[in-house]
C-alpha cells in the first residue's frame, strides 16, 4: 500500500499555484482528545518558546479571557508573554459577526489588541465570502535554532470559552451561550491533532499562504474598514521572518494537509479558484471504504455529503457507517433551530434509505444524563486512513469557509486480528485503528487501556458492540431508569422529524444561508468538488 491510493495526487489536489507539499512522509501524529489536554499541551509548548521562535495561529474565536489551565494562564496572557520574551508571534482571526448576533466580533478584537500591545501582530481577517467565515484552528510553532522542537496543531479546537471540557464532560466553566437543553456549563467533546516532522513545515506554509495573500484584510466590509480607520487598527501584515527548513523526520505518519477556500473576487493569490480538498480527500477516502467508517461531527446534514456516504453503502453491502452527533442543535428559537435540523433530517434520511440496516447513528450524553455537544471533526476509513480537522460535513465546510484538516496514513501496520478488515491488502493501520478505539473505549465506558477490545477490532463486532451498549441505555431510560445505570455514554439518535409546512420556509434557509455553495459555477453545474 502507497499513500497515493489513499491521498490525493498532485492533480487531484487541483491547485498548482499552491506551494503546499502533496502530502509529507516521517511525521509523528497524536490525537489531543478534549480541549482540556489540549490546552494543557499548548500550554507547556509555548511557555517553552525563546526569543527568536515563531508562533503562529488561526482562529475562528478568540476569548482573551480563556483559562488554558483551572488556574490559568489565560489564552491572552499566554501568548502575550511569549511576544514580551521576544518570540514571534503573528495570529489571523475571522473579524467575526456582532456579538449581538451570538459571534464574537467583541472577543475578537480584544484578543487581537492584547497580544498586538505585548509586541506581537494579531490580525481580524474577513478575506471571505460574502457570509462566510474563517474556521481554520491552527497553531505552529517553529525553533529556528532546535527544528526538531517543532511542533503545530490543526483540528477541531478553538481558543474560546466552552472548550476546555474533559473525559468527565461536566463542561467549561467559562461557557457559551448555547440551547438551555445542555445547560449552563455544556459538556463539549473535541479533538485536536498534535504533529511533528516535516509536516510543521507544510502547515507553516498553509499560514504564510494566508497571511500573504494582498486581498484586503476586510474586504467587501465598507463599515468594517471605517470602524478600524477610526480605531488605528493594524489593516496591513507586517513581513513574516524567513521560513525555516522542514523539521526533520521523526515518525512512521505520511501526511496530507486538506483545504477549504471559496471562490471569491478578487480571488486568493495561493487559490484562484478556491481550494477544496478537503472535499476530495474524502471523497477518495469514502469511496475506498469496504467495512466501517466511523465519524464523529457537529454537522452532518448536507445532502451533497450524505449522497457520497449513501452511493458507497449502495455499493459495498458490507460497509456500515457509524456516525456520532450532537443530541440537539446548538441554538433554540423559531428561527434558528428548524434550519438547523431540516439539513440533518434531509441527510441522515438519504444514508438510512440507501442502507436502512447498516447506518448506525448515536449522540453523547455524561453520566448525569446531561446531552454532549458533539463538536469533533473525525473520521476513520477502514482502520487506514484517519482525518482530523475544522471541517465539518456539510457544503459549507467543503465549499464556502475556510478550513484546514490533516489526513493521516500510518505505516505501521496493526497486527491486532483482523490484521486486513476491507479485504484490500492495505492492513489495518495502527494510528486509524487506534484513534477509532480511544474514542469508543470512553463512549462505551471501557478500559482506556485497551483490556476490553476484543470486540471492538473486527468492523461487525464494533458495530453489534456499540448498538447493543446504545440499545441497553436507551432501554434503561425506556424502562423509568430502574436499577443500575447500564455502562456507557451513547444512545441512539432519534432526530425529531418537522412538519411539512416547517420544512417548506426551513429548507431553502438552510440552503441559502445555512449551508452556502462556494464553488465556482461550472463545479456546481457539473455536480463536482
Amino acid at each position: 500500500m502507497v499513500p497515493q491510493e489513499w491521498f490525493l495526487s498532485a492533480g487531484e489536489r487541483a491547485n498548482p499555484r499552491s506551494e503546499l507539499p502533496i502530502w509529507t512522509s516521517g511525521n509523528l501524529a497524536e490525537p489531543l482528545i478534549h480541549g482540556a489536554t489540549y490546552f494543557d499541551r499548548l500550554v507547556r509548548e509555548v511557555e517553552a518558546l525563546e526569543a527568536g521562535d515563531h508562533l503562529f495561529f488561526t482562529d475562528w474565536r478568540g476569548d482573551p479571557d480563556q483559562r488554558m489551565r483551572p488556574d490559568g494562564p489565560t489564552v491572552a496572557q499566554l501568548f502575550a508573554r511569549a511576544a514580551q520574551r521576544g518570540v514571534v508571534v503573528k495570529g489571523l482571526i475571522w473579524r467575526s459577526h456582532l456579538d449581538a448576533l451570538a459571534y464574537s466580533e467583541d472577543e475578537n478584537r480584544n484578543l487581537s489588541e492584547t497580544i498586538s500591545a505585548a509586541g506581537g501582530e494579531v490580525l481580524l481577517d474577513q478575506r471571505v465570502r460574502r457570509g462566510g467565515s474563517h474556521h481554520q484552528k491552527l497553531v505552529v510553532l517553529r525553533h529556528p535554532r532546535s527544528p526538531e522542537r517543532d511542533i503545530a496543531f490543526a483540528g477541531g479546537i478553538d481558543l474560546c470559552h466552552s472548550r476546555r471540557d474533559d473525559a468527565d464532560h461536566h463542561g467549561d466553566p467559562q461557557a457559551v451561550r448555547m440551547s438551555a437543553r445542555y445547560g449552563d456549563r455544556p459538556p463539549w467533546h473535541d479533538v485536536q491533532l498534535a504533529v511533528r516532522g516535516p509536516v510543521v513545515g507544510a502547515l507553516d506554509t498553509a499560514f504564510r499562504e494566508r497571511w500573504t495573500d494582498p486581498m484586503p484584510l476586510d474586504s467587501e466590509n465598507p463599515l468594517a474598514y471605517l470602524r478600524d480607520r477610526l480605531r488605528g487598527a493594524d489593516l496591513r501584515p507586517d513581513a513574516l521572518p524567513d521560513r525555516p527548513p522542514d523539521p526533520p523526520a521523526c515518525g512512521p505518519h505520511h501526511i496530507q494537509v486538506l483545504r477549504t477556500y471559496p471562490a471569491v473576487r478578487p480571488p486568493y493569490s495561493f487559490a484562484p479558484d478556491g481550494e477544496r480538498t478537503v472535499a476530495r480527500g474524502y471523497t477518495k477516502a469514502v469511496r475506498r471504504a469496504r467495512r466501517l467508517i466511523y465519524l464523529e461531527d457537529q454537522y452532518l446534514w448536507s445532502t451533497e455529503v450524505a449522497d457520497l456516504f449513501a452511493r458507497a453503502l449502495r455499493e459495498h453491502p458490507d460497509l456500515h457507517l457509524i456516525a456520532v452527533v450532537p443530541r440537539h442543535p446548538d441554538v433554540d428559537g423559531r428561527l434558528a433551530l428548524p434550519p438547523n435540523s431540516v439539513g440533518r433530517e434531509q441527510a441522515l434520511s438519504l444514508c438510512e434509505k440507501a442502507a436502512p440496516d447498516r447506518v448506525h447513528l448515536f449522540d453523547l450524553e455524561n453520566h448525569a444524563g446531561t446531552p454532549v455537544y458533539v463538536h469533533a471533526k473525525v473520521c476513520v476509513v477502514d482502520d487506514v486512513w484517519a482525518s482530523i480537522g475544522s471541517d465539518n460535513f456539510n457544503r459549507r465546510s467543503w465549499t464556502h469557509d475556510s478550513e484546514l484538516s490533516c489526513a493521516v496514513v500510518d505505516g505501521t501496520r496493526d497486527h491486532r486480528h483482523p490484521v486486513d478488515p476491507a479485504g484490500t491488502g492495505d492492513g489495518a493501520r495502527v494510528f486509524a485503528r487506534e484513534l477509532r478505539l480511544r474514542l469508543l473505549r470512553e463512549h462505551l465506558d471501557r478500559d482506556p487501556a485497551g483490556g476490553e477490545d476484543a470486540d471492538l477490532l473486527d468492523p461487525a463486532d464494533a458495530v453489534a458492540a456499540v448498538t447493543a451498549a446504545a440499545d441497553a441505555l436507551q432501554r434503561w431510560y425506556d424502562g423509568g431508569r430502574v436499577g443500575p445505570r447500564p455502562p456507557g455514554r451513547l444512545r441512539p439518535h432519534r432526530p425529531e422529524r418537522l412538519p411539512w409546512y416547517t420544512r417548506a420556509w426551513a429548507l431553502p434557509l438552510y440552503r441559502l444561508v445555512y449551508d452556502p455553495d462556494g464553488r465556482p459555477l461550472a463545479a456546481r453545474r457539473a455536480g463536482t468538488w
